[in-house]
This record gives structure tokens, C-alpha cells and sequence, in this order.
């Protein structure tokens, strides 16, 4: 299974190619909770910070300002440590 990629410093330009701006927005309040992705994710965190752990796999740490992409049958758990706020959109990218 293909690993979280994390974009740390994603371009005006690239955000701007994906279209970010008009993908929905999702909140979640400080919990953790577990989760299994159906389908690639993309999102471009907003505001707050998580630690994701794949199951069997490594934490990953995302916060404002990344542009992170889960892959199509990851079980995981979040861990919201402070308020999440992304666009997000699901399926191949354009």
C-alpha cells in the first residue's frame, strides 16, 4: 500500500492547478478517531494540526499549510490536536 505524501510547501501556482479553492471545506473539533479511506484523498490543511498513524505504519504530523494526499485503502487513526479546518477532494486529481 502506498505510504501518506505530504506537500509541506505546496505552490500558489500548484494549489491554483488542482483547483483547492473550490473543493469542500471539513472541520473536526480536537478528537481522535479511527478512519479508512475508500478512495485516495487529497486535502490542503487550512488551519489546526493532527498526527495520523496508518495502521502498523509510522505517525505522520500535518498542519496548516500542507497539501497531503492518504491512499485508497489505508486504515488509520487520527489524533486532532488542534482544530482542523481543509479543503478536501476525493478521487484521482485533474
Amino acid at each position: 500500500m502506498s505510504a501518506i505524501v505530504v506537500d509541506h510547501h505546496p505552490t500558489p501556482e500548484l494549489l491554483q492547478r488542482l483547483g483547492v479553492q473550490r473543493w469542500p471545506i471539513w472541520t473536526k473539533e480536537v478528537s481522535t478517531f479511527p478512519w479508512t479511506y475508500d478512495e485516495q484523498e487529497t486535502c490542503y490543511i487550512l488551519a489546526g494540526r493532527v498526527t495520523v498513524t496508518p495502521d502498523g505504519g509510522e505517525p505522520v504530523r500535518i498542519g496548516a499549510g500542507d497539501l497531503v494526499t492518504f491512499p485508497a485503502g489505508m486504515s488509520c487513526t487520527w489524533e486532532v490536536t488542534e482544530p482542523i479546518r481543509k479543503h478536501y477532494h476525493f478521487g484521482p486529481l485533474p
